[in-house]
């Protein structure tokens, strides 16, 4: 988006129609949150540092996570929750 001479704004229409077909999320705020910061990271641990959550706890979000959104893995899970512009 960027700021039009009126003061409102330019929202890209592509982008618009890819927000509406991808629908709301299925996530939780917190899902999400630890969705966003397994991009990248490998180890539970470092997740949980990142969310200051517990492993145990990191590994259940991911877990439901996964689940709503059909994926086996949490990469997969990432890579759906990005391309849906959930995360």
């Amino acid at each position: 988006m960027r700021g039009g001479r009126a003061g409102g704004r330019h929202i890209d229409p592509a982008l618009a129609a890819d927000a509406i077909a991808a629908g709301d999320s299925p996530l939780t705020a917190r899902e999400a949150d630890v969705l966003l910061a397994a991009v990248g990271v490998a180890p539970v641990e470092d997740i949980a540092t990142r969310v200051s959550l517990s492993p145990g706890t990191v590994r259940n979000y991911l877990s439901v996570a996964q689940s709503k959104l059909g994926a086996s893995t949490r990469h997969e899970a990432v890579r759906i929750a990005q391309t849906r512009g959930w995360i």
